[in-house]
């Protein structure tokens, strides 16, 4: 959002290239020179040639205590724990939601590899009202039009015990909608 730190990813061989149209600040300015205020813009080597600004202090150790938590947990832990979080979602609600109540478009565990630590469920119910009714117990959901709500337990800190409670509030917010 507007004052949060953004990036871009631009491949080496484009860090040179001064026809690329570019939204380059002051700070994108070669260091050498940056301070003698000249007309034209000489952009530093590599990807500082496309800085626009300097990053905002605050928000910049905020992102990088979020780093530093990213690291200790490592990427490769994260994904096993986001697979048997989203596997254990996938046995709970097949096993405590009523039969026909719902369906998951997502693919299934044995094809693990082509989704990610989410599940996208249509339901036999308005969508809408059961994602109101979800969010009025405090849990927030991704709804899509016209009949999709995607659940997505997040590995860094969601745990088994929040999906057990999660499946149990899914199944409060079915019964108190009517088909």
């Amino acid at each position: 959002g507007p004052g949060g730190i953004g990036g871009a990813f631009v491949h080496e061989r484009h860090h040179g290239n001064t026809f690329i149209p570019r939204h380059a600040g002051w700070w994108a300015h070669r260091k050498d020179d940056r301070f003698k205020m000249e007309e034209a813009f000489i952009p530093s080597n590599g990807a500082f040639g496309w800085q626009q600004s300097n990053p905002p202090v605050l928000l910049f150790a905020t992102l990088r205590a979020s780093l530093e938590l990213f690291h200790e947990a490592t990427m490769p832990a994260l994904r096993r724990k986001s697979e048997v979080l989203t596997r254990y979602l996938e046995i709970l609600l097949s096993l405590e939601l009523p039969a026909g109540s719902f369906s998951v478009i997502t693919p299934s565990y044995e094809r693990k590899d082509e989704r990610a630590a989410q599940l996208s469920l249509v339901f036999s119910r308005p969508v809408k009202e059961v994602h109101q009714a979800v969010e009025r117990a405090g849990v927030i959901c991704d709804m899509r039009e016209p009949d999709v709500m995607r659940i997505a337990p997040a590995p860094l800190y969601n745990s088994f015990m929040d999906v057990y409670r999660f499946v149990h509030i899914l199944k409060g917010a079915l019964a108190e909608v009517s088909e």
